[in-house]
């Protein structure tokens, strides 16, 4: 592979460097397609999954949904930005259109409705879920296409601010370096996220993404318009004397490029390498490294992100060293060979004893990707040197479109099969859903117990401790009637007649009698607290807490309880499942599961809301520790997740150097190419100046 010819020279003219503002305000955008992009492809997949217990394989199939919408829209984009012509140029007007639409989107990706009240609209659990699946779907579909009326204009515009071939490279650097240093941020989204000031004392991590999407969004759109304002385009004075082109004869040019098919088959299979890599490599973590607690995986995933993003940054100087030593095409082996190496090493590094062995994978594996991406981009402007000197004029638009559609194609075919191998290894995301339901229920129980220590700790002043007594038992009644219809609707939608059913109907008439009772306890001492003075007596205000403060608990008593027994009813039913009892050690490990949720279920049944405040603290407390065994997955999970993240990239990259092997513009090819262009250029101007 001696493509290098160094006879030729490689410094970069200085009428054909870059000016800094231009090349931070390029660099910039990367922010949308590197990290933001990503962000949807691979955490609303995952979120999905073990935030919201929907199917894997489902969500694998929306994700490649759009993927299959942009086969449509990615090159009418393109062609429509190659043929715009308005006073701010071809690709600005879709860098700010774009920027702002991303940002809003991005936010209502992240709002699927959920909770009980949502739950209660829907006959079965599978409508509810199909109902979220189709929001899902249409967010993305939004999102993604915003994405690609920002990123086409933008990866085209990359390929007319230069022509000189090594200072191509420079630029997609620049758009590589900043996105992942804004990506050093993304992989701690799942911690924020679980931070209780944006998920409430009972939410999960999908709760707190709304809000952590909001502020991702208030920092997207000032870039927008700083993108619009900051770049410009040279090359729009000669694109505006060409001709607009018919979208099929752009499409044929681009399909019928023997060079640009081999480096987009090159990277398009990788890509589906690299999206096993990503959405698997988020699951090994948690539920293996950790054994299922997600705030120690959430914090490891923050951590080797953070690495992954603090390599991509720095891996883009020795880029442009190797680059232009050993060529394009040579240094595009590299990083193959990089990320093969990188799959390897994890058959010692994924280790629960070291978890931070993880970092050694992710620094080979960044750097590879890193290189393999920023020179597919740059390469294909080359592309689009050889085809201007075909056939007379650019059409980067539709060549990037293409280049982008199979990039994400690729990320979108691997998450479909991923999300196939997730449901083939029977990770259990009901599982972690019902426990994220019960731990849940514990978090506001002993939020709320935390709450009325606090009213106690202001005693003195009875007028507020009696507002407060008033408005938290105005609350637990609302709630107890809000749960109350829940339970009806549960009660009433189909049941198999099965034994577990049967208890699962049982039980719920069993909480909704107490919930009931509860209510009109608490409607008598509210309208017993109506009648009371503006400044009672402290002896009295105490009399008042003693007989509100488990009133006003049971609420939560009584959820705790009934999450408990859905989530033993969930381990009852894959008992009986054959494909459990077919295999002894996942047999066993659900027997042992079922074991530990039966003396949590009995702990939780045997706590008062009556007893002292201190005690409740503590006890509840120390059932949220008890929740942490009962998360482990199946050892057949855990082994099948390992081989499949390990083994299929690998496969993948030995296609990809095989297409990468026909791929045939050297370097010395691109600099004569370049010369014959400015030639052309000259001969014209000098023609017109005759005329």
């Amino acid at each position: 592979m001696n493509e290098a010819d160094h006879s030729v020279a490689c410094t970069t003219r200085p009428d054909e460097k870059i000016k800094f503002s231009q090349m931070a305000a390029y660099g910039a955008g990367g922010i949308i397609p590197i990290a933001l992009f990503n962000i949807a492809g691979i955490m609303v997949g995952l979120m999905g999954n073990i935030s919201l217990g929907l199917s894997a394989f489902w969500l694998g199939l929306i994700l490649i949904i759009p993927r299959l919408w942009d086969a449509i829209s990615d090159p009418i984009i393109g062609h429509l930005s190659d043929n715009t012509r308005t006073r701010w140029g071809r690709r600005r007007p879709y860098l700010l259109i774009g920027g702002l639409l991303v940002a809003l989107f991005f936010v209502v990706m992240w709002w699927i409705p959920k909770g009980d009240t949502v739950q209660a609209w829907f006959p079965t659990e599978s409508g509810f879920q199909a109902f979220q699946l189709v929001y899902i779907l249409i967010a993305l579909l939004l999102f993604f296409t915003a994405v690609n009326i920002f990123e086409i204009p933008h990866g085209a515009l990359g390929m007319e601010l230069t022509t000189d071939y090594h200072a191509r490279t420079r630029l997609f650097s620049a758009k590589s370096f900043v996105g992942n240093l804004f990506a050093m941020s993304t992989p701690w989204l799942i911690k924020l996220a679980r931070l209780e000031i944006f998920r409430g004392p009972g939410g999960n991590e999908a709760d707190g993404m709304r809000y952590v999407a909001i502020m991702i969004a208030a920092f997207i759109i000032p870039l927008s318009f700083w993108w619009f304002f900051k770049l410009r385009e040279p090359g729009f004075v000669k694109a505006a004397r060409h001709e607009k082109t018919p979208f099929w004869k752009d499409m044929k040019v681009v399909v019928t490029n023997n060079n640009f098919v081999m480096l987009t088959l090159t990277i398009f299979t990788l890509a589906m390498g690299f999206n096993f890599v990503q959405l698997l490599g988020s699951y090994i973590p948690i539920f293996y490294v950790f054994g299922g607690d997600k705030d120690a995986g959430a914090t490891m995933l923050g951590i080797n992100g953070t690495v992954w993003a603090i390599t991509g940054v720095l891996a883009v100087f020795p880029l442009n060293l190797i680059s232009p030593k050993l060529g394009k095409r040579n240094t595009l082996a590299i990083s193959i060979i990089l990320m093969c190496l990188a799959q390897l090493s994890k058959i010692v590094c994924y280790n629960p004893d070291y978890p931070y062995l993880i970092i050694i994978p992710t620094v080979l594996l960044s750097a590879g990707m890193l290189f393999f991406f920023t020179l597919g981009s740059s390469m294909v402007g080359d592309i689009c040197d050889e085809d201007e000197l075909k056939r007379g004029y650019r059409s980067e638009g539709s060549f990037y479109s293409i280049f982008w559609w199979f990039i994400k194609m690729g990320t979108a075919l691997a998450s479909f099969v991923g999300g196939a191998l997730i449901v083939f290894t029977m990770f259990d995301e009901i599982q972690v859903t019902r426990i994220d339901k019960l731990q849940g229920s514990i978090g506001e129980f002993q939020a709320e117990v935390q709450a009325w220590k606090g009213d106690q700790g202001i005693i003195g002043n009875s007028t507020l401790v009696l507002e407060n007594i008033k408005n938290q038992c105005t609350e637990a009644l609302e709630e107890s009637k809000e749960y109350t219809a829940y339970l009806e609707k549960e009660s009433l939608k189909n049941q198999n007649g099965s034994v577990i059913q049967n208890q699962k109907k049982e039980m719920l008439i069993n909480v909704m009698t107490s919930v009931r009772s509860n209510i009109d306890q608490l409607e008598r001492f509210r309208s017993n607290l109506e009648q009371i003075g503006p400044q009672p007596e402290d002896s009295l205000i105490r009399s008042l807490a003693a007989d509100a403060i488990p009133l006003a608990l049971q609420i939560k008593a009584e959820k705790a309880r009934m999450s408990s027994f859905e989530l033993m009813s969930h381990f009852q039913s894959k008992s009986l499942d054959k494909r459990y009892q077919r295999k002894e050690r996942s047999k066993a490990h659900n027997d042992e599961l079922i074991r530990k949720i039966s003396i949590l279920s009995g702990q939780i049944a045997d706590i008062s809301p009556a007893m002292p405040l201190d005690s409740l603290d503590k006890q509840l407390g120390a059932l949220k520790k008890e929740t942490m065994p009962i998360t482990q997955q199946t050892p057949y999970t855990l082994l099948m997740m390992r081989v499949v993240e390990i083994g299929l990239p690998l496969l993948l990259s030995i296609f990809s150097i095989f297409f990468l092997l026909r791929y045939s513009l050297t370097e010395k090819r691109s600099h004569e190419i370049k010369d014959l262009l400015e030639k052309r250029t000259l001969e014209r101007q000098s023609v017109e100046n005759v005329k």
